[in-house]
C-alpha cells in the first residue's frame, strides 16, 4: 500500500464520524436557508415600494429581517440535533417536510414577534417596533397564543426528533401541532386585522416554505454523504468520480 493511501485511511479513522459529517451540513444548511427567507421576502416585497404608498414595503423587509436575525442561532442548535439523529431522506420528501415545517415557522415566528411587542410594550420604546400594524392585538386569543404555540411546537419537534414513533405517529403530530399552529396565528390576526399585516404575514410564509424546502431538499437530504443512507432505502448511493489520465 503506498504511503498515500496509508495518509488517506488515517484520515478516514481520525474523520469525524458520519452523524457530525451529517449535523454540521445540516448547519451549513439553515445558513443557506436564511438567505433564502432574507432574499425572499425582499423581492416580494419590492413591488409594493411603489404600491400602496410603500407601508408594506417599509414594514415587511425590516421586520423579517430582525425574525431571521433572532432565529438564526436557535435554527443552527435545532439544526445539528436534529442532522446527528437522523438519516438521509429522499429529496422529494425532505423538500415537502422542510417547506412545511419552514412555513409554520415563519408563521409563528412573525405573530410571536407581534406578541413581544404588545406584551412587553416595544412600541413605546424601540423605534423597529412602532407600527400601527397588529398593534392592537388582545381579547382571549392574545392570552391563547402563548400556550398553543408552545404546544405547537412540542409536537413538532417531537415529530421530527423521535425516533420511537414511526412515519404515521410522526406525521399525526406534526398534523395535530401545525393545526394549532395555525389556530393561534389566526386567533391574533383576527383580533386585529389589518391590510397589511395580512399581506406580511403571506410573505413571511412563502418566504419561510421557500428556505424550507431549500434546507431540506439541499442539506436534509444529503448531508452526510452515503455512510448515511438507512437500510432498505431507495436513495441511490453517489457514483465515484472518474479519474483522469
Amino acid at each position: 500500500m503506498s504511503s498515500r493511501q496509508n495518509g488517506q485511511a488515517g484520515e478516514d479513522q481520525g474523520g469525524l464520524q458520519p452523524r457530525y459529517r451529517r449535523a454540521f451540513g445540516c448547519v451549513t444548511w439553515v445558513y443557506m436557508g436564511m438567505l433564502t427567507f432574507l432574499a425572499a421576502n425582499f423581492f416580494l416585497s419590492l413591488p409594493f415600494r411603489w404600491v400602496g404608498g410603500g407601508e408594506i414595503y417599509n414594514y415587511v423587509p425590516p421586520r423579517l429581517a430582525y425574525l431571521g436575525s433572532a432565529l438564526l442561532v436557535p435554527g443552527m442548535v435545532f439544526a445539528a440535533a436534529l442532522g446527528a439523529r437522523t438519516y438521509r431522506a429522499p429529496r422529494r420528501v425532505a423538500g415537502r417536510v422542510g417547506a412545511g415545517v419552514g412555513a409554520l415557522i415563519g408563521l409563528s415566528g412573525f405573530f410571536s414577534l407581534a406578541w413581544l411587542a404588545a406584551a412587553l410594550g416595544f412600541a413605546r420604546r424601540d423605534q423597529a417596533f412602532r407600527t400601527e400594524t397588529f398593534a392592537d392585538i388582545g381579547g382571549i386569543a392574545f392570552y391563547l397564543f402563548p400556550p398553543l404555540t408552545i404546544a405547537a411546537t412540542v409536537l413538532v419537534v417531537y415529530a421530527l426528533y423521535s425516533k420511537a414513533a414511526d412515519s404515521a405517529r410522526r406525521r399525526r403530530l406534526g398534523l395535530i401541532g401545525a393545526g394549532l399552529a395555525v389556530l393561534a396565528a389566526l386567533g391574533l390576526a383576527l383580533s386585529d386585522p389589518g391590510l397589511v399585516g395580512i399581506v406580511g404575514v403571506i410573505i413571511c410564509v412563502v418566504s419561510a416554505a421557500l428556505a424550507g424546502w431549500v434546507g431540506g431538499a439541499g442539506g436534509y437530504a444529503r448531508a452526510g454523504g452515503d455512510d448515511m443512507i438507512p437500510p432498505g432505502a431507495t436513495i441511490r448511493p453517489r457514483e465515484p468520480r472518474r479519474k483522469t489520465r
